[in-house]
């Protein structure tokens, strides 16, 4: 399974040669490992890549109260800003820079400030909603769905909310039963079959991984 899996990504990059960026949708349920792939390739292939985040494009919720913000469906598609990300996903394509939001995930709001991000060779798009957007699909030069078990998935997204973004357990708790489970069931689950590859997020897909990067670098 594995060895075709990366076959089918050797030949969609080799199709890519000689184009000026290629942009890599990475998507996956939340914990799944996407955003460790994402970043293992920017980490690995340094200035050549631009990583953008799907959670970077939340909608600003400054016009609602803290209680208004509080019940917000941020699992469902039209808690994005998906036409502002393809905006800017062009733009990087097509040699510009953007000013990429930064959204704090305490307030529900975006800040004043935003982050420069400069064209590069490889683009990566990493989000568990990407690959529900037709008008996203179609930039995608190759997508992937990063795949893992329910309950690993709910341990790492227990352990980010927590650590990261200063939630306690209750509030993550019933936002997982409310939103986030039956969201992932009738969006994010059905978008793997508009994935090229879908990859078992283990730990025995470490070679597989490093082949994957090994043709992005050429």
């Amino acid at each position: 399974m594995l060895r075709a899996v990366l076959l089918t990504i050797c030949l969609t990059l080799t199709s890519l040669y000689g184009s000026e960026t290629v942009i890599v949708g990475i998507s996956g349920g939340t914990g799944s490992g996407k955003t460790t792939l994402a970043r293992k390739i920017e980490r690995v292939l340094g200035e050549e890549v631009a990583l953008i985040q799907q959670d970077s494009y939340y909608k600003d919720l400054f016009h609602l109260t803290p209680e208004e913000r509080d019940v917000v469906n941020f699992d469902h598609p039209a808690a994005i800003d998906f036409n502002l990300l393809r905006q800017d996903l062009i733009n990087l394509r097509n040699g510009r820079k953007i000013q990429k939001p930064i959204y704090n995930f305490k307030t529900h709001t975006r800040e004043a400030m935003t982050e420069e991000v400069e064209p590069r060779r490889i683009l990566i798009v990493d989000g568990i909603l990407i690959l529900t957007v037709p008008e996203i699909r179609e930039l995608l030069d190759i997508k992937i769905y990063v795949d893992n078990a329910d309950d690993i998935r709910l341990l790492r997204r227990i352990e980010r909310d927590i650590l990261e973004r200063g939630r306690d357990f209750n509030g993550i708790k019933e936002q997982y039963m409310s939103t986030v489970k039956p969201m992932h069931d009738r969006f994010v689950e059905p978008s793997k079959w508009h994935a090229d590859v879908i990859i078992p997020s283990t730990t025995e897909n470490d070679v597989g991984i490093d082949l994957i990067i090994s043709q992005l670098k050429r």
